[in-house]
């Protein structure tokens, strides 16, 4: 398990130094894509938080994530969702982006913020595609998504390049934030 070992056998304790930070942007101005790039090669793994919402004029909006530039159908997403009121899963293959992320809209309150917690495994390892793990939602005074996911990109190369891209044109509005996180 990421970040966790064994203290003794009744519990267990988060090793904080397993984490290391790459790089972070809070956006001062709205924006339609985020991009990390010149990703070291030093960890076994990455994470990307990210605390944003979408200018899309609707009650929710999405991010997109996508590697080395490659903007080709060369990824999978699979999500379990719910809302509140009713729960689903979904999937596709041969998409042009690995995950969809839900972030709130527009038409939510101002102060209404999503955020999400996206694991990219074995980022260098050269022998194998690429796997995420997703954690993503956000509340709007009982109304929202929270989404747990998984993603897949059909490439061998290493991971030397991270974009987050708002999936419906629209913009990361201001005081969005991301942050990039090697895990040793």
């Amino acid at each position: 398990m990421l970040g966790i070992m064994a203290s003794s056998i009744s519990g267990s304790k988060a090793v904080t130094s397993s984490y290391e930070s790459i790089a972070t942007t809070t956006l001062g101005s709205a924006s339609s894509t985020i991009t990390f790039s010149s990703i070291p090669s030093t960890y076994k793994h990455l994470q990307l938080r990210m605390i944003a919402r979408s200018s899309r004029t609707q009650n929710s909006g999405y991010a997109v994530v996508r590697f080395n530039s490659d903007s080709g159908s060369n990824y999978s997403q699979h999500s379990l969702y719910g809302d509140g009121a009713s729960a689903a899963a979904g999937g596709s293959a041969s998409t042009a982006y690995s995950t969809l992320i839900y972030l709130p809209g527009s038409l939510r309150g101002a102060s209404i913020f999503g955020a999400a917690v996206i694991d990219v495994l074995d980022y260098q390892n050269t022998s194998k595609n690429k796997t995420l793990r997703v954690l993503d939602g956000y509340d709007s005074n009982g109304a929202g998504y929270i989404e747990l996911g998984s993603g897949g990109w059909y490439n061998t190369a290493a991971v030397s390049t991270i974009t987050i891209t708002e999936f419906n044109g629209q913009n990361f509005e201001a005081y969005s934030s991301f942050a990039l996180y090697g895990i040793k």
